[in-house]
């Protein structure tokens, strides 16, 4: 085993444990922590692909994820970002429109994430979690073997046949882990899983986009192996926000 392919694993083992960790305590303040953590890195590395100085941002991002812990439903937070940033920018027009670029993304996407875990518990974040890992897994496994026709030239490496096996992969463990653990029926849980998914693909698929128009191969260098936090986090940036509004949509 070569030394960079130890060190994925090793990264993919401690990244691994510290989700375990989190997920067994099951602790709100620890998860809301865990989350904000996250969201930290990955909002320094969106800044970084967007061009986006991002020093300035951090204080509007963490006041929102700090009234994040005591709202109920904080998607609608997000707003309060943009709004304040908005009144900034009609007020002092030396403000760069791309600045509102990082409150969507992660920002968004992850008060996302925090509210699946407030209105249906850790249980939602195994959901996505375990939907969108086996999607990867799925698209890497059955790329290498039958991979022929590529998917999209955003990401060159990506064949169709890949995308298949992992939203069919995804689908079927995801909508069985779903249904068992919940009142959903099982074909609604099969098709909450695979749009899920699918959703997650494309998470992916705009990481590569906004990395290719930024000219680098990783969003960082955080994770030795496996690059920055959004290139591990792409997916789930997407999908969480597919499974949150469906899960409302079903309520």
């Amino acid at each position: 085993m070569g030394t960079e392919h130890r060190l994925r694993w090793n990264s993919a083992a401690i990244m691994l444990g510290v989700i375990l960790v989190v997920g067994l305590l099951d602790i709100k303040f620890i998860t809301w922590a865990f989350l904000g953590a996250i969201l930290y890195f990955a909002f320094i590395e969106a800044g970084e692909l967007f061009k986006v100085d991002t020093i300035s941002l951090i204080p509007y991002a963490a006041i929102v994820w700090v009234a994040a812990y005591f709202f109920k439903d904080p998607v609608l937070l997000v707003f309060l970002a943009i709004i304040t940033l908005a009144s900034r920018l009609a007020y002092d027009k030396s403000v760069d429109k791309k600045d509102f670029l990082p409150l969507f993304y992660p920002l968004a996407s992850m008060l996302f994430i925090w509210s699946l875990y407030l209105n249906y518990g850790m249980k939602s974040l195994v959901w996505l979690l375990v939907i969108v890992a086996l999607s990867d897994v799925g698209a890497y496994y059955t790329g290498k073997n039958f991979g022929k026709t590529p998917f999209s030239p955003t990401s060159p490496k990506k064949t169709l046949e890949g995308v298949y096996g992992g939203v069919g992969l995804a689908t079927i463990v995801g909508g069985i882990l779903i249904a068992s653990t919940s009142d959903i029926s099982f074909f609604a849980a099969l098709l909450l899983a695979a749009l899920t998914s699918i959703a997650g693909v494309f998470g992916d698929l705009f990481e590569s986009y906004l990395k290719r128009e930024a000219g680098v191969k990783d969003s960082g260098d955080l994770i030795p192996g496996h690059g920055g936090v959004l290139d591990r986090i792409d997916g789930y940036l997407f999908a969480a926000i597919m499974l949150y509004t469906l899960l409302q949509i079903g309520r």
